[in-house]
């Protein structure tokens, strides 16, 4: 097999031969011994003199047979020569080490290590191939022939073999997948015959843990013959954060979308909801006609709900958090869930202990829990267990490392476990994914996971899934733990006063690019005695506000606009009037507009908004 050797070159004049065994005998073989090394002793003239037990093992010889007659290196240090006839390929360090006198020498302490960890790989053929430094590289390095068998092999491809359950293997072609045999057999073939292969060769790995990587394929020429050595560079983290990565892409494009589609929508259900209402006030409660209208008015509504989980999915919600402890969470929810679920569904509750403080949203915390309790409710549909736990997750938590794209923090954990159906693989990529459902029609609209997702990444927070089919579903939401102790504050709603006459006056310049809601938006304040000024543009309504500045009293403008957008026409309004009153209306949540609004006295009405929305909130700023 392969060795390490250290030479050393002692010349002695007072001790003889057999007082050097002697010492060697009682002083280093059980040093050596213990450190798994291999000894021999042998004179200037190349006799071998003394070996330890280890190295009669490694040359093959018994405890009763007679030493060979000779022993030396060959090759400058390369090789042990067994007698002139048995080469042995070693790996040399060599230090040369005189002890020495004039007179007499008495020969070469050889010391070596075998690096035959292979579990018996390792063959003479290969010459001097693997170093100690390419031992400890990063890489997998293998020394294979034409037809994979391994000659030799570094130890970070020794351990990788093992991270897949090969103690010992003796072909490369034993840990890779057999779908890539034909192709890597080719390319072995190829590089055997001295064809240069430049670009890596992707495979995938045998072994439950479904690791992947690339070989690099070179080829050198030792005395004997040509032999093929393999780079392989493990690729399973890499991979498993560019699919994470991928993934997220995939959301936040798709989460775009919803975001605009939602915004549009609202512009048109404002204008239903609107159109509506100036019709209901014309027609008595007992009329058919004011029944059809509620329901059309009805089914906006729930439109609008809709709209507004494709907003969470889009993470455009106007958040109110505040600092709370999510053990108080879970236990008023408690009895709202045990409902939801069923009588045939047992639900336990285990609170982690010292959690942290978590800074969300409390309803929309609440409306992830709900959401996630119904589809664990529906994947049990014979019964079974839904099991809501907590505990701290700790930045170096092995948990975290599981999951590549979180950022390593202190973070508050809420599972929901369930003993249902669970997730079939083909699912599993797009179940967060708006509108995607594996629910039969008229079952589920597919935005209950979407508005999970929204939610949690909106709060700064992550949720991930486990899921066996057959057995059951975890959902693992991460929220990052809080700990400015003097952050208590609370975000409260501000509710337009609630005023039973309607009706004003004053002048209204009304900025909107959606002709449906201005001509609404018009008609509904001109019916509570205010004069309204209509623009279609930003441009068009800056105009009209220079010319009519000091009759103006509210500007009530969209937010996103072509050209002129809101924020930018209130700013140069506001140069000729500072103290003009501005309501924004927006299909997007505040949270969004505000983003883009530098002034905070400026009042906010999210669209879809109905008659009475619109005229309670002009009646507070124009009484």
């Amino acid at each position: 097999g392969k060795h390490l050797l250290w030479q050393l070159n002692p010349q002695a004049t007072s001790l003889r031969a057999a007082t050097i065994i002697d010492e060697i005998d009682q002083k280093l073989e059980p040093i050596i011994s213990s450190m798994d090394l291999g000894l021999a002793l042998v004179s200037v003239e190349g006799n071998l003199l003394y070996t330890n037990d280890k190295l009669r093992t490694w040359l093959n010889l018994s405890q009763n047979q007679a030493l060979p007659t000779k022993l030396r290196l060959k090759d400058h240090s390369t090789r042990l020569v067994v007698d002139e006839k048995t080469i042995h390929d070693v790996q040399v360090f060599t230090t040369a080490v005189p002890i020495s006198k004039e007179e007499e020498a008495v020969g070469q302490i050889i010391i070596m290590r075998n690096l035959d960890g292979f579990a018996g790989l390792r063959s003479n053929s290969s010459g001097n191939i693997i170093e100690p430094l390419v031992d400890a590289a990063p890489i997998g390095v293998a020394v294979v022939d034409a037809l994979g068998n391994l000659e030799d092999a570094n130890q970070r491809m020794q351990i990788f073999g093992q991270s897949l359950g090969f103690s010992k293997y003796n072909n490369i072609l034993d840990i890779i997948k057999s779908d890539h045999h034909t192709e890597f057999r080719d390319l072995l073939d190829r590089v055997s015959q001295g064809q240069v292969i430049r670009r890596p060769y992707d495979v995938r790995f045998k072994g439950e843990n479904e690791k992947v990587g690339q070989f690099y394929f070179s080829t050198i020429k030792t005395e004997e013959k040509r032999v093929i050595i393999l780079y392989m560079i493990d690729m399973s983290q890499q991979k498993s954060i560019e699919k994470q990565f991928v993934q997220a892409q995939k959301m936040q494009a798709v989460g775009q979308l919803a975001g605009g589609v939602a915004h549009d929508f609202n512009n048109l259900l404002t204008a239903i909801i609107g159109f509506c209402d100036l019709s209901l006030a014309r027609h008595e409660a007992g009329d058919t006609t004011f029944s059809d209208l509620m329901n059309i008015k009805q089914n906006a509504n729930r439109a609008s709900n809709l709209v507004r989980q494709l907003l969470a999915f889009s993470r455009q919600q106007t958040l109110r958090p505040k600092v709370l402890s999510i053990s108080d969470v879970i236990a008023e929810l408690s009895n709202l869930v045990r409902r939801l679920i069923g009588e045939n569904i047992t639900l336990e509750i285990k609170h982690g202990r010292d959690l942290s403080p978590i800074k969300v949203d409390q309803g929309q915390l609440e409306q992830v829990i709900i959401n996630l309790a119904v589809n664990a409710k529906d994947a049990m549909p014979q019964g079974g267990t839904l099991t809501i736990s907590t505990r701290t997750v700790q930045s170096d938590d092995p948990l975290l490392d599981k999951f590549e794209v979180i950022v390593p923090s202190e973070y508050v954990l809420v599972e929901l476990r369930d003993t249902g159906t669970g997730i079939e693989d083909k699912h599993a990529e797009q179940i967060f994914e708006p509108f995607y459902t594996t629910k039969d029609v008229g079952k589920g609209t597919g935005l209950g996971l979407a508005t999970v997702y929204g939610i949690v990444k909106q709060t700064g927070g992550y949720v991930f899934f486990d899921s066996e089919v057959g057995k059951g579903t975890n959902f693992m939401i991460f929220l990052k733990a809080h700990h400015e102790e003097e952050d208590h504050t609370v975000v409260e709603e501000v509710a337009p006063k609630v005023v039973k006459d309607l009706t004003g006056q004053g002048t209204i310049l009304l900025v909107e690019d959606e002709d449906a809601v201005r001509l609404f938006t018009t008609r509904a304040l001109t019916n509570k005695g205010y004069k309204v000024i209509g623009a279609a543009t930003g441009e068009e309504g800056l105009e009209l506000f220079e010319e009519n500045a000091d009759d103006i009293e509210l500007l009530i403008t969209d937010v996103i606009m072509p050209a002129m957008d809101g924020p930018t026409l209130v700013k140069a309004a506001k140069k000729i009037n500072k103290d003009l009153q501005v309501v924004f209306i927006s299909g997007y949540a505040e949270d969004v507009v505000r983003k883009e609004i530098e002034d905070d006295t400026c009042h906010f009405l999210p669209k879809p908004f109905s008659l009475l929305e619109l005229a309670e909130t002009v009646k507070t700023i124009l009484p």
